[in-house]
């Protein structure tokens, strides 16, 4: 969206650095860094207020796992997901297809990641290979 703002560089002359693909990926990683750093802790509580006990931990697993991992909530990817495609249709030219078709991409990678957690946290079971 802010790709947008070129536009008016004929009559505001710095507005066509929103023209340089280099300076849009700076910004954007700067704006998906401060996102997750703004608002990930709160993400991170929810997530571990609305899943429980969090992912099992396997028992032939390191027995520090037992301790240090027990309670940690399985969807932190969420925060990353959304850091993303916020960052993405802020700085990104939404006229690109491309840009439709990675973000596209990465939403159905994501809804693929959301499902796998969710079965061994549902019905409290790890997988044993």
């Amino acid at each position: 969206m802010l790709y947008w703002l070129s536009a008016f560089s004929d009559t505001i002359g710095p507005l066509n650095v929103f023209r340089y693909i280099t300076f849009r990926t700076g910004w954007a990683m700067f704006t998906s860094l401060m996102f997750v750093f703004l608002f990930g802790h709160s993400i991170i509580d929810q997530l571990r207020l609305k899943q429980g006990k969090g992912q099992p931990i396997r028992s032939d697993g390191p027995q520090s796992h037992l301790v240090t991992k027990k309670g940690t909530p399985t969807m932190g990817g969420l925060m990353i997901l959304f850091a993303v495609v916020g960052s993405t249709v802020l700085w990104a030219n939404l006229t690109n297809r491309y840009v439709w078709i990675v973000l596209g991409v990465t939403l159905i990678f994501g809804a693929i990641g959301f499902s796998m957690p969710a079965f061994p946290v549902r019905f409290a079971c790890s997988s044993k290979r």
